[in-house]
Formats: C-alpha cells, structure tokens, sequence
C-alpha cells in the first residue's frame, strides 16, 4: 500500500495530467459532477455523491456517432473517431464502480458497442472509499462493498492522507507512474477507516432492505401485482431518476443539421417518457403505470434474468434524493415486501 499527503494531491494529479486527461468530481455552480482536471477547476473529493453519475465518462450524455455530407448525387459518411488515448477517472464510488459494471453487460456483450468498448479499453478507474455514507444509500443490499471499493486502484482518504492501493496491470501502471510522490505505507489506518464506514454502514435505515422475492424468476408475480396501481400516483414523468441513476442506459438516436453534413448522434433517453421508443405504430407503454413499473421490473427483474442474477441497481440513492415526488426504488421494494409480509 502507498500514501500521499493531501496537500499534495493537486501535485499529483498535475504528475498524471503531464501524460493523460484525468476527470474526477469538481465543484461547478454550486454542484459537484465529473469534470476535465485543467487549471483552475475546483476539485472536490469530499462530496459523497456528484449529481450526475461517473457513468458519463464512458457513456455520454451526448455523442456524435458519425456525420453524412452531400457531394452532388453521392453521400459520404464519416465515422466519429473512437478513443485513441489513455485517461483517468479519479475519486469514483464503489456504488459508480459497480454501476459501471452494470454498463459493461449491456454495452460489452454482442453486438460490442464500439464507443464505450474504447473508452473502457483506454480508461483507468481509481476509486475512492466513502468516509461517511448517507442516510439515502444502500449499496450493499447490491453486495457492493464501500469501505473497499473496487477498481484499477482503491484509495482511501484519513485524516490529511490518501492511501492508494493498486488491484489490476492497468493500476499497477498507474502507481509507477506516480511513484515519486508516493510512499510506502501499512494498512493499519486503512484497517481502522474501513471498521469506522462500516459501523456507519450498519445504523444506515435502508441497510437492511430486503431483496428476497426480487429474482429473473418473478415477472409474473411482480407484473400482474395491484400494487403498481397505487405505487405510480405519485410520479410526474419528469425522468429525473434515469438522468441521475448510475446504471440507465436507454438513449435515442437523432439527426443534427449543421449548415455543413448532418450529424447522426445519441443522447440519454428515458424509459419514463410517454414517447419513449415512439414508432409509427405508437408505444407499447401507454400509460404512466406502464412506464413506472417497466423502470422498476428492468432494474430487479428483467435484468437479473439475463445476467446470472446482477440487478440494475446499485444503491447509491440518488434517485432517493432527487426524486420530487419522493417515489423511488425503495418504496417499490418495501412496498412489496409489507404487502409479503416479509
């Protein structure tokens, strides 16, 4: 294990910076999201939770895919370059660290989805250990560990020092890189960070949310329940909880007129709009009932039926936070769960 003082964090990040663009959570407007480390950004690493998840690093918001340009009668189509150069996503939770592998199901397996194949070739995830979860999370219902969260390098930050631990080649590289400002350490600080977070972790109300009857072999059970009727009332639509969720990755394909080509790009989507995947026939959802329990059967039911049982959560709670209706995945698992009596 290695450490360095906190004071010289910005020198460190400005060592890796000399070789390969880093992004990490920095204060912007009054919010924190992930951002470009450039001179006279404000980082901030004590901010639990950023707004928008570190999925946006390799899954954009929004991406030009290609552009098609008129040359008389012939159309001549160029291809968005993929990432080419090396990067590092610094300060990530181990909720984002296993919303990102919720991603890596979707987008690595056939058809490979070249854009983010590239960008998680290229990038290396240094995560960061949450000194003090709050009382919106629970992470690990999803069996995700905060206290030791995983990644390419974990780090943790005690006191006025972060302690970094290589795990994979690629943050084995990354630690070599850096090995003039880091030191060798023990783990004993680290040890003791670990048992305070956990401690935090068992008093946390959501800590013990049950997931006993969420499974890929309750579609119909869940489906046909009465009580998405009364669970969806309170929801406006707004599609705030796909923005924010770590692990959404519906989006739409639409066609930008420049002046000069046409620009075919993709941007988020939300399941919960009613013209979500809108076609010449109309929706197959057409009610906000429909959509509310589509979102919730995807994230614990659909999903873990076709990837060995990993849900489509990961308990960071932000959509418990930004939820301006207060309707969230929690109440849909209590729900169910009072109504089992379990």
């Amino acid at each position: 294990m290695k450490k360095i003082a906190l004071k010289d964090l910005s020198a460190l990040l400005s060592l890796i910076a000399e070789t390969e663009q880093i992004y990490l959570p920095c204060e912007k407007g009054g919010q924190v999201n992930y951002a470009r480390y450039e001179d006279g950004v404000k980082v901030d690493l004590s901010t639990l939770k950023t707004v928008k998840s570190a999925k946006e690093v390799f899954f954009p918001q929004s991406e030009t895919l290609y552009t098609m340009y008129k040359e008389g009668k012939k159309i001549r189509i160029t291809q968005q370059e993929l990432q080419s150069e090396d990067f590092i996503l610094f300060g990530v939770r181990g909720c984002d660290v296993k919303g990102i592998e919720v991603l890596d199901k979707v987008f690595l397996s056939a058809p490979v989805d070249s854009f983010y194949s590239a960008r998680r070739d290229h990038g290396t995830i240094v995560s960061l250990a949450c000194g003090e979860p709050e009382e919106s999370c629970f992470c690990t219902v999803f069996e995700v560990d905060p206290t030791s969260p995983a990644g390419d390098v974990t780090a943790w930050i005690v006191g006025e020092t972060l302690y970094w631990k290589a795990n994979t080649e690629k943050g084995e590289a990354l630690t070599e890189k850096c090995a003039s400002l880091l030191s060798d350490s023990d783990c004993a600080e680290v040890e003791a960070e670990k048992s305070k977070i956990s401690s935090i972790l068992s008093q946390l109300p959501y800590t013990n949310l049950s997931l006993e009857s969420w499974h890929g072999e309750a579609t119909k059970e869940k489906f046909s329940s009465d009580l998405w009727k009364e669970l969806y009332k309170p929801c406006l639509g707004c599609g705030t909880c796909t923005f924010v969720c770590p692990t959404c990755q519906c989006y739409d394909l639409k066609d930008y007129d420049t002046g000069n080509g046409i620009q075919k790009y993709r941007c988020w989507d939300s399941c919960m709009y009613s013209d979500f995947t809108m076609m010449a026939h109309g929706n197959n959802r057409t009610s906000q009932m429909q959509r509310y329990r589509q979102r919730f059967m995807h994230k614990l039911v659909y999903f873990p039926a076709n990837n060995n049982g990993m849900y489509s959560c990961v308990g960071c709670g932000r959509c418990v936070d930004k939820c301006p209706a207060s309707t969230n995945i929690v109440k849909v698992i209590k729900a169910f769960s009072e109504k089992e009596g379990k």
